[in-house]
């Protein structure tokens, strides 16, 4: 499927996958890379898609209620307080952690809670969400090459 979509089906299942809705982009990622693109092409799509997706989850914080978040999002209200507090401690830098799984979301939805800087929030999250590709790429093309 991917390989019919190519760059954009990438972008929109990484996108996808960096909101509340669960799955691995990393998956996406491996894919694509065995595919014929070249390995910086696919590391920044998937990471302006992943980050596109982050922001979404950063807008529905900014725009959306505590409460609206907890009961359609089912993101405990717990989890979003322990975030806020990361977020409070680390301000604009807690972007850099957005990559990280489960939490991310939360950390990117507490930051628009929060009303986090939205350029330097996205800016932070793309560079943390490309080191992860990055490494990805790397840790592939060395089990390649065994």
């Amino acid at each position: 499927m991917l390989a019919k979509l190519g760059l954009f089906g990438l972008f929109i299942g990484c996108m996808l996958s960096a909101t509340v809705i669960p799955f691995s982009s990393e998956a996406l990622l491996a894919g694509a890379l065995l595919l014929d693109y070249p390995t910086w092409i696919v590391i920044l799509v998937a990471s302006l898609g992943n980050t596109a997706g982050g922001m979404i989850s950063f807008a529905m914080g900014w725009f959306c209620k505590w409460s609206w978040i907890e009961k359609y999002l089912k993101v405990k209200e717990e989890s979003l307080e322990k975030a806020r507090l990361k977020v409070e401690k680390y301000g604009v830098l807690a972007a850099l952690l957005t990559w990280l799984p489960v939490v991310g979301d939360v950390i990117a939805i507490a930051m628009g809670l929060m009303r986090i800087r939205p350029f330097w929030t996205s800016v932070l999250m793309f560079v943390g969400k490309a080191a992860r590709y990055i490494v990805v790429a790397g840790v592939m093309g060395m089990a390649v090459s065994f």
